[in-house]
């Protein structure tokens, strides 16, 4: 069974960048609060923000499908949920994606035809601790009732293996994994993270494998820059009008 490869990303450029690459879905993450805007958590940013990044990323016009993650405090309440989520479509987003067991939000949503990604297990919005072997009968029971309730994807964040085959093979919607193993329907990684574009060095969970290293070339390129300006080399003749 081919297996569906999400990418996070942020902006135009990213999402023309992993669109090329042919991936099957880019979630515009509330990540971006910690990625792109230094901030200490995801619970920074709000529905203005996420806005703006829905747009860019839509302006890529990327045949892969565009999900927004709704951030903290945007879905408390149906009512809430349902304004939030159309505002995501309009600026772009073909779905959402919420936190937790939220199955009355997912079912309001998916009511009004508007698809539902659900994210157990590591909630970053909240202050959720990491899952182990006894979790295994809550999360197995919370996915099938986000199913139930309407959801398309459900998201298995730092998921124990064992457990994520257990809720893979029960529910009849596909599981997206991250640090959840190999048994999910597929994976997702911050586009940052697999090109090694984060600004903090010292992010290297065991789910993440950097495709490449694009800092550090692109600090190279950049010292080049300063060094080629001191020594006159640039902007040479070509580069004058």
């Amino acid at each position: 069974m081919t297996k569906i490869v999400m990418v996070t990303a942020y902006d135009y450029p990213s999402a023309k960048i992993v669109d090329e690459a042919g991936i099957d879905i880019i979630l515009v993450g509330d990540s971006v609060a910690n990625v792109v805007h230094g901030m200490k958590s995801t619970r920074e940013i709000g529905m203005n923000e996420m806005l703006v990044h829905v747009k860019a990323v839509a302006r890529a016009e990327p045949k892969a499908m565009i999900i927004a993650d709704m951030p903290y405090r945007s879905y408390s309440t149906p009512k809430t949920a349902l304004a939030n989520a159309k505002k995501f479509l309009k600026a772009g987003a073909n779905a959402v994606k919420i936190e937790g067991q939220k199955q009355k939000i997912a079912k309001a949503l998916s009511k009004n035809k508007i698809r539902v990604m659900g994210h157990i297990g590591y909630l970053p919005q909240s202050d959720a601790k990491p899952i182990v072997k006894k979790d295994a009968e809550k999360l197995i029971d919370s996915a099938i009732a986000l199913e139930k309730a309407g959801c398309s994807w459900i998201v298995l964040e730092l998921v124990p293996e064992k457990i994520s085959r257990l809720i893979s093979d029960t529910l009849t919607i596909p599981t997206i994994g991250i640090g959840a193993g190999k048994y999910c329907a597929g994976q997702v990684l911050v586009f940052h993270d697999l090109v090694g574009l984060n600004a903090d060095d010292s992010f290297n969970p065991r789910f993440l494998k950097k495709y490449a290293n694009l800092k550090k070339d692109a600090v190279a390129a950049v010292k080049k820059y300063a060094k080629d300006i001191q020594e006159g080399k640039f902007p040479a003749k070509k580069n004058s009008y």
